[in-house]
This record gives C-alpha cells, sequence and structure tokens, in this order.
C-alpha cells in the first residue's frame, strides 16, 4: 500500500469537473483538499486556510494560472505551486519555472505522476521553511559602496561576457542567488531563461530528475516524459545553489554534463546536448571536502574556472548604512507603511552588530522594524530593544549578569518548579507564548502569514499554536 501524504493542498479550477475527480484523488491519498474555482477564490482560502501546496489550472477566466503563480510567489513564497495545463509544452515550462512554478503537468492527469509532483513540492517546501528566505526581488543590483563589493561587481561583469563556469563562494546570506542573476542578465543569455535549482534541498533520487529530467515509465509516477532543470535552461543560464551537498553519484553525472554538455534524462538512452551557462554557489570549503574525498576533484577544477567570493557584511561596515535605507524603502512599501526615518544613533546601533546571518539576516531585521513600529522614525532605543528579543542577533556589548539576584527581586523558579504565587514555570511560559501569538496577530492586523513572519516561525506551525491556545 502507498504511502500517505501529509499536508493541505488548494486546488483552483474552474472546471468541476476536474476538481471534484483530482480533490478525490488527493484526498484518498491522505491529502487535506481546499477547492477554489477562480484566482481570487484561492487568495482569499490562502489567507484563511494553511496550506501547504497550491496546484491550479493555467488557463482559468479571469486571473490565469500564471498570474496567480505571481500573487502566490508575492504574497506566500513559501508555499509551491504546481501547475495544470493541457499545452504543455517546453516553452511554456519555461515560462512557468522562470516565474518560479514549482513544477507542472499535463492534462490529462496521471494518478501517479500528480502525486509525485505534490510529494516533491512537499518535501522541498518543507525543507526551506527550515531555512531562512532569500533576498528581497526588489534589488536588481548589489546595494553598497564598499571596495570590495565594488570588486565583486566588476569581477562578475567581467565573467558575464564570456560562457566559462562561475562559482560564488562565501557565507550564507552574502547574496549569492543575486550575484547568479546579475551575471545571467550583464551577459548575452539575458534573453534566455534563468533556471534556479537549490541543491540541499532534495533527496538523490528526487535531485537527478530535477536535474535531468525523465523518461516516461523511469520509475513509479513517471506516467510523461518530463524536461529537466538542464533542458529547461537550453540557452540560457543555470544556477546550482548549495554544489557542495550534492553526492558522489550525483557528481559524477555533473561532471560530464559540465564536460561535454550532454546528458540522458533517467530511464532514457538517447543522448542530448545542450547550450547552457552553469553558475554554482556554495558556502562550503570545497578545497578541504576534496582533500576528505567528500568532493571529486575533477568535478572542483570543472566548476571552479571563475571564483567569485562575497565578502561577509561584517568585512564591509560601510555597506550597512545603504542596505539599510534600501530595505527601509522596500519594506515600507511592501507594508503599506509611509517612509522611515532612521536616526544617527539607530544607524550606529545597527553597525554595532555582529550580523553572524550576513545580508539576509539584517534584511530579515529591518523588516521586522517596519512592520512592528509604530512610529516612521527609528531610534537607537528601538533598534536595540529590538536586538534584545531576538536570540539570533548577539549585541556586541551585552550587559553582565548580576552574581546574585537583589533582595528586592524575586528568585526564578528552577525548571518545573513554582514561583511564590503556587504558578509552574510551565503555565507561565504558555501564558507568555499565547501572548505572543495574541500581539503578533494584532500587528499584523489579522494576517497570520503576516503573523507567523513576525514571529519567526512556519505558517503551519502558527496555525497548530493558534489552536492549541484555542485562538482559531
Amino acid at each position: 500500500m502507498a504511502e500517505l501524504l501529509k499536508g493541505s493542498v488548494l486546488l483552483v479550477d474552474d472546471d468541476p469537473a476536474v476538481a471534484k475527480v483530482l480533490g478525490a484523488l488527493l484526498g484518498q491519498a491522505g491529502l487535506t483538499v481546499h477547492t477554489a474555482a477562480q484566482g481570487q477564490e484561492a487568495l482569499a482560502l490562502l489567507g484563511r486556510k494553511p496550506i501547504d501546496v497550491v496546484v491550479s489550472d493555467v488557463r482559468m477566466p479571469g486571473m490565469s494560472g500564471m498570474e496567480l503563480l505571481t500573487e502566490v510567489g508575492r504574497s506566500w513564497p513559501d508555499v509551491p505551486v504546481i501547475l495544470l495545463t493541457a499545452h504543455g509544452t517546453v516553452p511554456l515550462a519555461v515560462e512557468a519555472m522562470k516565474a518560479g512554478a514549482a513544477d507542472f503537468a499535463l492534462k490529462p492527469f496521471d494518478r501517479e505522476e500528480i502525486l509525485f509532483s505534490i510529494r516533491k513540492a512537499l518535501l522541498r517546501a518543507q525543507q526551506q521553511q527550515e531555512g531562512a528566505r532569500p533576498l528581497v526581488k526588489e534589488a536588481s543590483s548589489f546595494v553598497g559602496r564598499s571596495t570590495a563589493m565594488a570588486e565583486v561587481q566588476a569581477l562578475l561583469e567581467r565573467a558575464a561576457t564570456g560562457t566559462a563556469t562561475v562559482l560564488l563562494r562565501g557565507e550564507s546570506g552574502t547574496g549569492k542567488e543575486l550575484a547568479a542573476k546579475a551575471v545571467h542578465d550583464a551577459s548575452p543569455r539575458r534573453t534566455g531563461p534563468f533556471v534556479k535549482l537549490h541543491c540541499a534541498a532534495l533527496p538523490d533520487t528526487l535531485l537527478e530528475s530535477e536535474l535531468f529530467g525523465y523518461e516516461k515509465g523511469a520509475f513509479t509516477g513517471a506516467a510523461t516524459r518530463k524536461p529537466g532543470r538542464v533542458e529547461l535552461a537550453n540557452g540560457g543560464t543555470l544556477f546550482l545553489d548549495e554544489i557542495g551537498d550534492i553526492t558522489p553519484q550525483v557528481q559524477v553525472k555533473l561532471l560530464r554534463l559540465l564536460q561535454e554538455r550532454e546528458f540522458e534524462r533517467l530511464g532514457g538512452t538517447q543522448t542530448l546536448k545542450v547550450d547552457v551557462r552553469f553558475v554554482a554557489a556554495t558556502h562550503r570549503n570545497l578545497e578541504d571536502m576534496v582533500h576528505k574525498s567528500e568532493f571529486r576533484e575533477d568535478l572542483f577544477y570543472r566548476l571552479n574556472v571563475v571564483p567569485v567570493w562575497l565578502p561577509p557584511l561584517r568585512a564591509r561596515p560601510e555597506d550597512i548604512e545603504p542596505l539599510v535605507l534600501h530595505f527601509l524603502d522596500v519594506h515600507a512599501k511592501a507594508n503599506g507603511r509611509p517612509p522611515f526615518t532612521l536616526t544617527p544613533d539607530g544607524l550606529a546601533a545597527l553597525r554595532a552588530q555582529p550580523w553572524p546571518g550576513n545580508v539576509r539576516q539584517l534584511q530579515n531585521f529591518i523588516e521586522r522594524l517596519v512592520v512592528l513600529s509604530d512610529g516612521t522614525i527609528l531610534t537607537g532605543d528601538e533598534v536595540s530593544r529590538e536586538v534584545a528579543r531576538q536570540p539570533g542577533i548577539v549585541p556586541m556589548a551585552p550587559a553582565p549578569a548580576p552574581a546574585s539576584p537583589s533582595p528586592s527581586t524575586p528568585a526564578m523558579p528552577a525548571a518545573g518548579g513554582t514561583n511564590s504565587e503556587g504558578r509552574t514555570l510551565e503555565s507561565q511560559r504558555k501564558e507568555m507564548e499565547r501572548q505572543a501569538l495574541v500581539d503578533a496577530l494584532k500587528r499584523a492586523g489579522d494576517n497570520r502569514t503576516l503573523a507567523a513572519r513576525l514571529l519567526g516561525i512556519s505558517r503551519r506551525t502558527l496555525y497548530n499554536k493558534l489552536e492549541e491556545h484555542g485562538l482559531v
């Protein structure tokens, strides 16, 4: 018996017969199914329900599936969208993938194929929710005025004119995906597709099918031929993020692809040639991995043709001010707030932080400030208070803890103990957690997606907590 899937799917199709049949199929597979007949209805449901995956028809009256994909990506970037179409051509697949679709399937749909796509989307969404959100899409180029970033941009511009593989190195959160897009946009391939694949988000079997595609019957669920990311990127650029996380088995196949620009789909015998520019990225020490025989030396040299190191934020403190001003402007507009003013002591407080998560952490912090601030003037006190509320940011000069509690200060109870009023630590924790949920919902105007973002948790966790505390 096939393993039941766990998750919530929003099915969007204006054809009642398709919605009924596909909804029953997904329900039998263990999924919770919500249906909508049009795009606007789907967006309303997304605002009220904890949806894990959206499955939408492409051609619908009013808002099309591609337009719905754009809206979902803007407001719920962690929710993958699978598109259904009776007109499944490679150009449409390229357009859908460039727009952010997780996958596409053909009508009439095959049961195993659609369940395979949903299982893959659920897995990817679950793993991506564990990490931080990507840098804002509004930034079309690097923001900063440091010498280090000027050198990086100059190197990227020179690399963009050729066809050599570019390897982006640096810590997480430094903007490697932004750099990859900059290479594509400045290259002669700018009119071609820019296709991304996060290598660490998928296990071997799914990674290979995503990368190379598969033939009909290659495995259970492969009901039709499906092009992979390599094929979809033909004539453009393929960005392989977290390349240091691929296994030796995938390394062998990728090496051949880089050397010969040819591959076979899974389950196929026909050798296909592609014209693709490769850009890879990693935060890992590949040289050390080669030394430990964890990464192929020949593949490393194939990838490391044009290495570009992106410096951490602590190495370019002069970029903090322009980055902060940029993020204030972007997130104020995104959240419907008026322009913000940053005071000199506010800027000094931001500069005093180590930002171990680099630009991504700074961006998330500024977004939180924009949403939570009552006014539009950010002072040093406001920044410091927010820093104290976020365990992910360690102040540069934390206040020393007192050696012993003062006589006027009641001692904290031990774990599981009670205070002088007989309240257990667990009951106080639950009370504080409930109040945090109430405050976040109030701040977010009862927008649960925004409330989850403010609390730093996934929407699924938020809904579970709301139900636990009787706030649904």
